[in-house]
């Protein structure tokens, strides 16, 4: 990865997640048609190759489930520098605004969540619970849309976690979310803006992270074995119609 020319970056990363997301996957069946593409950050401008790549892969727009403090979503223009260039409007705090204008997000069917001013406040938590926050999730995302779920560290209080927003939800309040959203049609997925060097002690920031990446992989595989159990259930059925089919012949 080029890490002094943010166009050629872009370019790698968009090639790279296209390559990963276009191989056939180790065990096709109805549940994983197409690879599944999770990224560890790092800088939050990966969702916008993410999402260039995902789109040629569905062949169109895909929800976005974003959880941040910040909506990231800059119009570079609206930001003035002495310095202006093309390769300087990408970056990790307009690339839902770009993602936006290329037509890569969903309308209608995306939402964010955690931010720190009351249009959608993280302390809503406080009176509606976790399942306050899952059911409206749900409700307008659905469970059948192809959605990119994009994680930002500072969801998390910084109590829990080395981020720079107070008020966010603890590390058990996303766990909690994360398990509610399992229904979602999940094909892609980040967790970013994890920064070692600014970690404490114990670790507590990449611990956080790591348990958000564990239950978003695990999801994926229950989602997997649920679809093995549910056609061995409907094998099982057919076998024992048969065996009391034949029983009925022999009488």
């Amino acid at each position: 990865m080029a890490p002094f020319d943010n166009a050629l970056a872009l370019r790698q990363m968009t090639e790279g997640f296209l390559t990963l997301g276009s191989r056939a996957p180790a065990m096709k069946h109805a549940t994983f048609p197409k690879p599944k593409l999770p990224s560890l950050g790092g800088d939050h401008s990966l969702a916008l190759p993410a999402l260039r790549a995902l789109n040629e892969i569905y062949g169109g727009p895909i929800a976005v489930l974003h959880f941040d403090a910040h909506l990231d979503t800059w119009n570079p223009s609206k930001y003035s520098s002495a310095w202006e260039s093309a390769q300087s409007d990408f970056n990790h705090g307009s690339m839902f605004w770009m993602a936006s204008n290329e037509g890569l997000i969903l309308n209608g069917s995306s939402v964010h969540a955690d931010l720190r001013f009351p249009r959608v406040s993280a302390g809503d938590i406080d009176e509606l619970g976790t399942s306050g926050i899952v059911s409206p999730v749900i409700e307008r995302i659905g469970t059948v849309v192809p959605t990119y779920l994009s994680i930002n560290i500072d969801v998390v209080d910084p109590g829990l976690a080395s981020t720079p927003e107070p008020g966010g939800w603890t590390s058990r309040e996303v766990i909690k979310i994360l398990r509610g959203l399992e229904s979602l049609k999940v094909v892609g997925a980040d967790i970013v803006e994890v920064a070692p060097i600014y970690d404490g002690a114990g670790e507590q920031t990449a611990l956080v992270a790591a348990q958000m990446g564990f239950e978003i992989i695990t999801s994926w595989v229950g989602e997997g074995l649920k679809d093995m159990d549910d056609k061995n259930f409907d094998r099982n059925v057919n076998v024992a119609a048969r065996d009391s089919d034949s029983k009925r012949d022999e009488l």
